[in-house]
């Protein structure tokens, strides 16, 4: 490996970048440019130009090592303690058989676009990540990585670049569906339509992961939720250890997490900051992706998973709206339920605010959470069929 400025045994010069790429990604967002690129980007933008400056190492770095065996799994209990499925299924409504409808719509396409796209060995574990991702939004992206054993930066940055160039322009053609008067007619009105798309509410559903949260989390409960994440962590990569599960403890630490949240939700309802700090933990797996890219392999296999992409969003979108006219649902409900496909529960509850679709943002956020909770599962048994 040639030498970098910053050797892979500095352990504070490393941590040093990845959290001040971090903050800058999170930052960045706040503006109305950062929106349209997403955090994401930013934050892998960072890394990604450092590393492949040589001011910081690709491979072999502690740091990175860190991230993903203990940062990553304790992000994803901190995002779903409020992830109670009695509550959704009771009060999602109609939305949530969209959102069920759009998952399958994401499952045909990512089978289709499997057998298209030409992705090589690590195809499955694509599949996997970009149907988790489509399924449940870029929380699953990391889970389902890690489910899966795909820890390749090259491959992991060209998804995140794919997946956030197409997302922004699916995000647009989302915004733009309930304002074709003709496709409006075809469908069952059960929603106050808006007259038309606001390009700045069009960048208000671009991924803003600490728009929904509290800006100062009480210290205390914010401790107890980081307590009770490392717990659940422990439980459930024991479980799979002691089960010679390779690769499950991810996903047992997730079946712990979904189901205690939907035993006890009143206290953990009271937890806060747990959002804000998955969010800032997925944000420093992000700056590790793109620390780990080579920008030839980026260039070269962008263009595919790109492709790849795009071809699962079609699909799904075709389907959904194909399924959703025969159900007689809402167009306004579909849209929400694809957005929350894609994007989680804070992209679809910023559509639905935009929109003044004011009775469907408690449905956009229970949809979108509940997504938090079962896509990854159902990405990695996609990609393992397909394997």
């Amino acid at each position: 490996m040639p030498a970098t400025l910053i050797a892979p045994t500095n352990a504070w010069a490393v941590w040093t970048i990845l959290l001040a790429a971090a903050a800058c990604g999170l930052l960045g967002e706040r503006t109305p440019w950062g929106r349209r690129l997403s955090g994401v980007i930013l934050t892998m933008g960072v890394t990604f130009a450092l590393s492949n400056l040589g001011v910081i190492p690709s491979d072999g770095v502690p740091a990175y090592d860190v991230v993903w065996g203990y940062l990553v799994p304790l992000a994803i209990p901190l995002l779903l303690l409020r992830a109670d499925l009695r509550r959704i299924l009771r009060e999602a409504g109609p939305t949530l058989i969209a959102y069920a409808v759009g998952a399958v719509g994401t499952v045909i396409g990512t089978i289709t676009a499997f057998h298209i796209v030409p992705l090589g060995p690590e195809g499955w574990k694509l599949a996997s990540i970009f149907s988790a991702t489509y399924i449940g939004g870029s929380m699953n992206y990391a889970a389902a990585a890690e489910a899966v054993g795909l820890h390749s930066g090259d491959l992991l940055s060209a998804g995140v670049a794919a997946d956030n160039l197409v997302m922004a322009l699916y995000f647009l053609v989302l915004f733009a569906l309930p304002g074709i008067g003709w496709l409006r007619a075809r469908y069952r009105r059960r929603t106050p339509q808006a007259a038309g798309p606001d390009p700045d509410a069009v960048g208000a559903a671009i991924p803003d992961p600490g728009a929904a949260l509290p800006r100062f989390p009480e210290i205390g409960r914010s401790t107890l939720a980081l307590a009770l994440a490392a717990g659940l962590c422990w439980a459930g990569y024991g479980i799979a250890a002691a089960a010679g599960w390779h690769g499950g403890g991810i996903l047992v630490t997730t079946a712990l997490t979904v189901t205690l949240a939907t035993a006890i939700p009143g206290p953990l309802r009271t937890l806060d900051g747990a959002e804000v700090m998955g969010a800032f933990l997925m944000q420093i797996f992000f700056a590790v992706i793109g620390a780990s890219a080579n920008v030839a392999v980026v260039l070269r296999v962008g263009p595919l998973l790109f492709a790849f992409a795009a071809l699962i969003l079609l699909i799904h979108l075709v389907f959904l709206l194909g399924v959703g006219r025969l159900l007689r649902l809402d167009l306004a409900e579909l849209v929400i339920a694809s957005n929350a496909n894609m994007g989680g529960p804070t992209t679809a509850a910023a559509m639905a605010v935009a929109r003044k679709w004011d009775t469907l943002v408690l449905p956009a956020i229970l949809c979108g959470t509940l997504g938090y909770a079962v896509a990854t599962f159902l990405g990695v048994a996609l990609g393992h069929w397909l394997r």
